[in-house]
């Protein structure tokens, strides 16, 4: 966990122009599957003409690290630790800490030695154009004052919308905030079409000048490749589904879906000899815990602590089928996993809204059953249908040729091309 690269890093001008990857979640960091987007393009870029040097927080900053996702950092990638802190941890007194702290977000604190760092960083290795990804604020204020200092073009990556919310004091600072990104970056990044969507109705001008871009999350190829398949279950064996990652009531309610296991049971079709239901670092157990043993399906489902990612990736590939949550609140968003879902093959079984852009990538690619996330008794329709067709070995199959778009070699080409374009435009 050097905050130093290697000396194989240290790169020359002629190997082509660098960018500057300002990122908040990147390894060890294991609170957020952002950090993989930032990874994938740092490992792709070099390979189309960009030498990527990350600035990232120490450590010390993250509420959970995975010491084993270092290894998937490239040997010969220039990464750069600051000193950051967390508000709510390292400030905090009794359980609180002065809002001013935590603002835009609870590690401003990393602004002071980012900037700093990263003015040596452009110097040291050319930098010509800055990428810094939300849904960190600071990491925008971070590039916002790099670019203000050095007059390089700078692409601002959003990951998730900017949905002001907390505090008063709080909530003007990233509408604030959005805005200063919006106006001074040269382009910006939306990982879907509903979120590029939302931008345009709130900043038209800013669409009609060409700077808003869409870049899916994708899969890595080299990370995934396609699991080995279990033996086709029978009537008799027990079926196995999985999901990784937070439920929580608004948006990924995992509660109708309970509901519909008791429904399902009730009538015989499952059984705890027949289905297995592994929900893995879902938060909120204790609650989730009491409706599965009021609704008398506990059986049916596992409540897992969290795992290392390439050991949910293997839990993942050994399942039957895969579990989505996905309410309309989040419409404009695709999660990362979902990529890596359909990437590993199994079937999908997807809780969404219809009208939604994961719904759309799913129609796309395959390989999916999709019911409405808070409508018990269709879940309870359309998962009955859906082991039945896993049990019969008639899964719904998965269209290679729609997937092999969303690799993160094919997501990192069309940000090679839009650096490209930013820098072609701003000399």
């Amino acid at each position: 966990m050097t905050s130093e690269p290697k000396p194989a890093a240290r790169f020359g001008v002629e190997e082509g122009p660098g960018v500057l990857l300002v990122a908040f979640h990147f390894p060890p960091d294991a609170s957020s599957t952002g950090r993989l987007r930032t990874l994938g393009f740092a490992r792709h870029l070099p390979g189309l003409g960009w030498r990527p040097v990350v600035l990232a927080p120490s450590p010390r900053a993250y509420a959970r690290v995975d010491p084993q996702g270092i290894d998937d950092v490239p040997d010969d990638l220039p990464v750069y630790r600051t000193p950051a802190i967390d508000a709510s941890r390292h400030l905090a007194w009794r359980g609180r800490y002065l809002g001013l702290s935590a603002t835009p977000d609870r590690w401003v604190s990393w602004w002071l030695t980012a900037v700093a760092r990263g003015l040596k960083l452009i110097r040291q290795y050319g930098i010509r154009v800055i990428w810094s990804t939300y849904p960190i604020g600071t990491t925008h204020l971070i590039a916002l004052t790099l670019a203000r200092i050095t007059g390089l073009p700078w692409v601002a990556d959003f990951r998730d919308p900017v949905v002001p919310a907390g505090a008063t004091v709080q909530r003007s600072a990233m509408s604030l905030m959005e805005k200063r990104t919006l106006s001074r970056a040269t382009a910006a990044v939306f990982t879907t079409p509903g979120a590029r969507a939302l931008y345009a109705r709130r900043y038209p001008e800013l669409a009609t000048a060409g700077k808003l871009h869409v870049i899916p999350n994708g899969f890595e190829e080299q990370a995934l490749g396609r699991m080995p398949c279990p033996d086709t279950p029978t009537m008799t064996e027990c079926l196995r589904l999985v999901h990784s990652g937070l439920l929580y009531p608004q948006g990924r309610n995992p509660e109708p879906f309970f509901r519909a296991l008791a429904t399902l049971k009730a009538a015989g079709h499952i059984d705890s000899d027949r289905l297995h239901v592994t929900l893995r670092a879902s938060g909120s157990e204790a609650e989730y815990q009491s409706r599965l043993d009021s609704l008398g399906v506990a059986d049916l489902v596992d409540l897992a602590p969290p795992i290392a990612y390439q050991e949910a990736l293997a839990e993942q590939g050994a399942a039957h089928g895969l579990l989505l949550f996905q309410g309309p609140e989040f419409n404009a968003q695709i999660p990362a996993k979902v990529f890596e879902y359909l990437r590993i093959g199994r079937p999908v079984f997807a809780l969404t809204d219809e009208n939604g852009d994961t719904a759309g990538l799913l129609a796309e690619i395959g390989g999916s059953e999709r019911a409405t996330i808070d409508d018990a008794g269709e879940i309870a329709d359309k998962l009955g249908v859906f082991i039945d067709r896993i049990r019969a070995a008639q899964a719904p199959p998965i269209d290679d040729a729609a997937l092999a778009r969303y690799t993160r070699r094919a997501c990192t080409e069309r940000l090679a091309g839009l650096l490209d374009s930013v820098v072609e435009h701003s000399t």
